[in-house]
């Protein structure tokens, strides 16, 4: 994941300060000093670094500290401000209404993911009711409106572009006319991919913009740009009222820093970022949780989201009814895979919860757990009803285990392989025979159905060590505040 290497370096700076006896300037200026050089390896820009750096040192003055504060806790709060500083330029970007035509423009390099993007954008809106509409007014590119096309017509988003025009100033204006008519309320304007560079291509997307007047000019920026990033997104504001920011191809493996250098650059808040080449891979960014995660502080609040997202509430009472009960089947662990699997990349799901980072999970281990649940739900697919809802461990004899290996293509061995893991949540669901799960939004004290010896009973050791042993999990328990997330915690986190 982009940015996991600079969250795990800076984690460690903050641990190392941590285990410090004493907090002196020497404990601080080393802390800052391995951050520093941690944002710098990842391409952040150098003035934005040192600023940073000044700022803390005014913000933590240790002289000026009464006894009795906790230092360590002021040093992270402010490490934590200045990096939400960073992301965040304090104004809101422009948010389109429904019912209501709105113009978004979308300009970026070349190469950056800016049509797959445009369409993604449009999606992700026609899911939440808008009914949106892809412009292609990038004419420079051989195939790019094919590519549009493709993509528009497996999301069913109207479009509209041309093989024949070569003005996109043309085709701009007759496409954002047509979608008008059409009451459209999200018209989204593809433009061609350009490097300041090239001055032609940005006289162009001037005369694209003040042809069609966007409500919002959106610069697609892909993560790996490294220092060159900061140059390029100011060129692109001198030009146009840049007014957002989407990052793209966060999925992959590069530094990352500067896309925290185009933020600065544009004065734009990042709005979205692509986490992949799927169409739903693409989340809305939000600076707080981002930075928090980036820290090793856990995102919970989007974690149980993702939750939420992926349990549909009317299946949630009869799960819950059936764990209650104690009646874990493999039909339900087979149907707690499959959400998982939909979550997205465990690592990335695991640097949401508190105590975590996306380095835990080192590189090659993160697609070995993903193959190895897909390889659990192909022998059960190779099951029959009875033994996918049988609650007796005896039903699975040896003749059943050598049909399920024949039916799904596997050893006998990895059969009972996945029983051995089936045994062991089991065992684990058994422990939280009682709890309740509340409504979306609904916060109940999750005292009430558990304490935190309870819970450190059925933590794997490993996780309660991270999570900081027992004052660390109550802590965790306090920020929770609902049983329901601890369940969503298991279905996420634990198989």
């Amino acid at each position: 994941m982009v940015l996991a290497e600079l969250g795990g370096s800076i984690s460690r700076a903050l641990q190392q300060m941590s285990n410090a006896t004493i907090i002196d300037e020497k404990v601080l200026n080393d802390c800052l000093n391995e951050i520093t050089r941690a944002l710098l390896q990842s391409d952040v820009q150098f003035k934005l670094v040192r600023d940073m750096q000044t700022n803390i040192k005014k913000i933590v003055n240790l002289d000026d500290l009464a006894a009795g504060h906790n230092k360590r806790k002021i040093i992270q709060q402010a490490i934590f401000n200045e990096l939400c500083k960073m992301l965040d330029p304090g104004k809101p970007s422009f948010t389109p209404k429904k019912g209501k035509p709105s113009v978004v423009m979308f300009v970026g390099l070349q190469g950056s993911g800016k049509t797959t993007t445009c369409t993604k954008y449009a999606y992700y809106h026609q899911k939440k009711g808008w009914k949106p509409a892809l412009v292609c007014a990038d004419t420079f590119r051989a195939g790019a409106f094919d590519q549009l096309k493709q993509n528009a017509t497996k999301a069913k988003i109207p479009f509209y572009g041309s093989y024949m025009e070569s003005d996109p100033v043309k085709i701009a204006v007759e496409g954002v006319e047509r979608f008008k008519k059409e009451n459209c309320d999200l018209i989204i304007v593809d433009t061609s991919g350009r490097h300041k560079q090239e001055v032609a291509l940005f006289e162009e997307m001037r005369q694209v913009s003040e042809a069609t007047k966007p409500d919002l000019v959106i610069f697609v920026m892909d993560s790996s740009i490294g220092q060159a990033a900061f140059d390029q997104a100011q060129a692109f504001k001198q030009s146009v009222a840049v007014g957002a920011v989407i990052v793209t191809k966060m999925d992959g493996h590069a530094k990352g820093g500067g896309a925290l250098s185009a933020v600065a650059a544009t004065k734009s808040p990042v709005i979205f970022i692509g986490t992949g080449e799927h169409m739903d891979e693409f989340e809305v960014f939000d600076v707080k949780p981002f930075v928090s995660r980036l820290l090793g502080m856990g995102d919970w609040s989007g974690f149980m989201d993702k939750i939420h997202d992926i349990v549909p509430m009317d299946q949630q009472p009869e799960l819950l009814q059936k764990l209650s009960e104690g009646n874990f089947t493999l039909r339900i662990m087979y149907e707690q895979f499959h959400n998982i699997l939909k979550m997205g990349p465990i690592g990335q799901v695991f640097s949401m919860l508190p105590g975590f980072s996306s380095e835990l999970m080192p590189k090659g281990q993160e697609k070995e757990s993903q193959a190895k649940i897909k390889r659990y739900m192909t022998m059960m697919d190779s099951m029959t009803d009875e033994e996918l809802d049988s609650t007796n461990p005896k039903l699975m004899n040896e003749s059943r285990m050598m049909r399920i290996a024949r039916g799904s293509g596997r050893q006998v061995r990895e059969v009972m392989e996945m029983l051995e893991e089936y045994k062991r949540l089991a065992k684990i669901w058994s422990k939280m025979k009682g709890l309740k799960i509340p409504k979306k939004g609904e916060m109940s004290a999750l005292s009430r159905n558990m304490n935190a010896q309870h819970m450190s009973k059925v933590l794997p050791p490993q996780m309660l060590k991270q999570i900081g042993g027992m004052g660390g999990l109550q802590n965790l328990m306090k920020q929770m505040g609902s049983s329901k997330d601890m369940m969503g915690m298991f279905g996420g986190g634990d198989k």
